[in-house]
């Protein structure tokens, strides 16, 4: 669900990375694959900026053919979609919180995409939320 379609760029023979869903995300590297590589960081640390916003994350679009992807580790996957779903249904931090029945900076730390929360308790602010999450395995 969070494959976001990057551009791999060739300035002076230094690569690096953009995606048009995530304007703020760039990552360079001094080979394609450091800079695709990095790009997972990035686009964590970019997507990041959401949250702070008070905004919902945007969705990635359909990669073309042969496009690059940059996939978001699951429990950063989680968490943005915990994220989203807050901002859809209009629930603050506090009130998730509330109803949680936890402190507001725990539910700070479960939608911040930079913390190692436990995926868990992730499953269990969607689940409050009416949400679940789905977990699937592909070929590569």
């Amino acid at each position: 669900m969070f494959e976001y379609p990057v551009t791999l760029h060739l300035d002076e023979g230094h690569p690096w990375v953009t995606s048009d869903d995530v304007p703020e995300m760039s990552s360079a590297g001094d080979t394609a694959e450091e800079a695709l590589f990095d790009a997972v960081d990035a686009l964590e640390s970019a997507l990041s900026l959401y949250v702070d916003r008070r905004v919902a994350i945007p969705l990635p679009s359909r990669a073309r053919p042969g496009q690059p992807v940059v996939r978001l580790p699951a429990l950063t996957a989680a968490k943005a979609a915990l994220w989203n779903t807050m901002v859809q249904q209009g629930v603050t931090k506090t009130e998730l919180a509330r109803r949680l029945g936890v402190n507001r900076p725990q539910v700070d730390r479960l939608v911040d995409l930079l913390h190692r929360s436990k995926i868990e308790q992730v499953e269990h602010a969607l689940q409050i939320l009416g949400q679940r999450i789905e977990l699937a395995v592909v070929a590569a």
